[in-house]
């Protein structure tokens, strides 16, 4: 078995399925996460939060269910603002996250995965 990682995942996102993909072809054991079944906790959000080495905001989408909700953008800068939103709103996760020890990436553009495992 290789390196233990997480994969917050959306089998229907191609980049998501990019992630798992590269993680198995580098012999990772990857802990996938189906983020809409199983939806990370505040505490875990915070945790993300805190290592994501991207914006926090962009732990956020800003899609069509964003706007639809009406949302402002400036609203989600702040680690507790965007666990709290995430926590009420799970779909609006990006995807994939990608977390190798005390690392945390958005695994957008794909290449990111592929240096983040390989570092």
């Amino acid at each position: 078995m290789g390196e233990k990682i997480r994969v917050y995942h959306n089998p229907n996102c191609p980049s998501s399925k990019h992630a798992v993909r590269i993680a198995g072809e580098l012999g990772f054991d990857a802990d996938v996460i189906v983020y809409q079944k199983t939806p990370p906790d505040r505490a875990t959000l915070l945790w993300i939060a805190e290592h994501v080495e991207d914006p926090i905001a962009d732990l956020v989408r800003k899609d069509s269910l964003f706007k639809k909700l009406e949302l402002n953008p400036g609203d989600y800068t702040t680690p507790e603002s965007v666990a709290d939103l995430l926590v009420a709103c799970k779909m609006l996760l990006q995807r994939p996250i990608v977390v190798r020890g005390d690392r945390a990436i958005i695994g957008r553009p794909k290449e990111r995965i592929h240096a983040l495992l390989t570092a």
